[in-house]
């Protein structure tokens, strides 16, 4: 592709990756109740969800998704229920106010933030159907193998980028005690926010 096509790219990739969402809430969720590594963990996985849609996309077998409107039912009324139970799941936890809740929370297995962040990512079927519409763009019958590698790896690194950038700022020495102090707050909007989106999915 030519120089000015990859800069178009960058820039839509760019926009979607700091569009708020799910997405955001499930990173400061982790990085609030466990920690800056536990935020970062989240944005990483979650950025792995999105290279692997995005290479799928490029590579084309995404097509089997838009042209299956049954397989798309299923994949978005199961990544709707997936983000109402880590919704309900955020509302009836504990803020973490006290030492020993920090603690605690410090405690949250690692793997758990890793899985939530990629399935938040990989059960989100319209994430495909958006670099569908994105790559179909871009991509042309000469397109290489390593042209559509980069231009998922482009889509990844402006996602992981992005929300490790925002799990390093609220998990700063600076502004986590603050984020904390208010965490039983953060974890219902959070939880509010989550219902809501999965409730919006199932709706239209």
């Amino acid at each position: 592709m030519e120089t000015s096509a990859w800069l178009s790219l960058l820039t839509i990739c760019v926009l979607g990756a700091i569009s708020p969402g799910p997405s955001l809430v499930a990173v400061m969720k982790y990085t609030v109740q466990g920690s800056k590594l536990h935020g970062l963990i989240t944005a990483t996985s979650h950025a792995a969800g999105i290279g692997l849609y995005a290479f799928l996309v490029a590579a084309g077998l995404a097509v089997v998704i838009t042209e299956s409107p049954q397989l798309l039912k299923v994949m978005t009324i199961v990544g709707a229920g997936y983000l109402a139970w880590l919704g309900y799941q955020s509302i009836i936890s504990k803020g973490s106010i006290t030492p020993d809740a920090v603690k605690q929370e410090n405690n949250l297995p690692l793997y758990q933030a890793a899985r939530d962040g990629f399935l938040i990512a990989f059960l989100n079927p319209k994430i495909a159907v958006f670099f569908l519409a994105l790559f179909s763009q871009f991509v042309t019958p000469e397109s290489t193998r390593t042209t559509q590698l980069l231009m998922a790896l482009m889509a990844t690194l402006c996602d992981g980028i992005w929300y490790c950038l925002i799990a390093s700022v609220a998990g700063h020495s600076a502004v986590l005690p603050t984020l904390r102090k208010q965490g039983l707050l953060i974890n219902r909007l959070c939880g509010l926010f989550l219902i809501l989106v999965a409730l919006r999915i199932v709706i239209q």
